[in-house]
């Protein structure tokens, strides 16, 4: 697999969270995420994260967490249903996959098998993908896999 290593900075971020099983409810809770952002005039040139927070082989699928995310311009005051954290920075190893729904299911399994023989240690942070711009303008995303330095 192709991919590249970035060093990402800690991002302050605006999020909604889905808690259930991982599906349209994701689709739903960021539509719903970027049309608040759109409201506050965030959307245009933002960078999005979808973040499925645990593991659906270990967590039951009723408990699954999901974070839709936005990064937020420096002092811009969070109001709103929206929740604000940060997305901690660090070493990335960085997958440009196509944003659909196969291709997305696809990359995470060849990912997975990667980092089997790839020497690569995931750190104990969530596998992240990265969104910018709309799907029209930029029909790829990023798999973001943070690993030890």
């Amino acid at each position: 697999m192709k991919y590249k290593i970035e060093t990402l900075p800690t991002y302050r971020i605006a999020y909604l969270r889905q808690v259930g099983p991982y599906g349209p409810a994701n689709i739903e809770v960021m539509e719903k995420l970027k049309k608040w952002a759109s409201e506050e005039n965030l959307l245009k040139d933002s960078i999005l994260f979808a973040i499925p927070l645990d593991n659906p082989e270990k967590t039951h699928h009723d408990h699954c967490r999901f974070d839709a995310c936005i990064v937020l311009p420096e002092n811009y005051p969070v109001i709103d249903y929206v929740l604000e954290g940060e997305i901690i920075g660090g070493k990335y190893l960085v997958f440009e996959v196509k944003h659909t729904a196969d291709d997305i299911s696809k990359a995470y399994f060849d990912i997975l098998q990667f980092l089997q023989t790839s020497g690569y240690k995931i750190e104990n942070k969530p596998i992240m993908e990265k969104y910018i711009g709309d799907i029209d303008s930029s029909p790829y995303c990023e798999i973001c896999v943070p690993v030890e330095q």
